[in-house]
């Protein structure tokens, strides 16, 4: 059934709310998917805070006009559905790869990470990275572990100090006996 023109304009307002000022999106071709694979891999993105939808390609071309987006106009053809994410690149790339490995229907095509064109075996390599908050743990470590090691020094100090004064103690108990 063809779409009314409200519901036209509603998508493309919802594309530009969405897609176009999302700083990460992928593009892939969903052709040969199932029903209930969608909707697992919609549940898959939600975990990570992103969002799925099957494209309209004329709407979505027009809705990304002016936005970082329109570099990948040429990509809307065909079936085309969009993850896209505000929040952590890395985890849309990894559940999607993921989902890609067990159905292999799902073809990533292109992306866009921070206003960067990337293609399909870079989305591969973004998913590969360490988790957002694998790298906030290691670079608490990397900031801690001097401190660490100053506080410790300073220990040292104290420490040393007292075993002298106790071995100097030691000698003058030794000299008066």
């Amino acid at each position: 059934m063809p779409l009314t023109r409200t519901q036209k304009e509603e998508l493309v307002s919802s594309y530009q709310e969405g897609l176009a000022k999302a700083p990460h999106v992928f593009l892939m071709d969903y052709a040969g998917i199932s029903v209930p694979e969608v909707t697992d891999l919609r549940n898959r993105l939600r975990e990570t805070g992103g969002s799925y939808a099957v494209i309209k390609n004329r709407l979505a071309r027009l809705a990304i006009k002016g936005a970082a987006l329109e570099e990948l106009a040429d990509e809307f053809q065909g079936p085309v559905a969009a993850a896209y994410s505000d929040d952590d690149a890395v985890a849309l790339a990894k559940a999607l790869t993921e989902f890609a490995k067990e159905v292999p229907a799902l073809e990533l095509k292109v992306g866009l990470v921070e206003g960067q064109v990337v293609d399909a075996e870079q989305i591969k390599q973004i998913a590969s990275l360490p988790s957002r908050e694998e790298l906030m743990a290691k670079l608490l470590y990397l900031l801690q572990s001097p401190v660490e090691r100053f506080v410790r020094s300073l220990a040292d100090i104290q420490r040393q100090f007292v075993s002298v004064v106790d071995q100097v103690r030691a000698a003058k108990e030794s000299e008066s006996s």
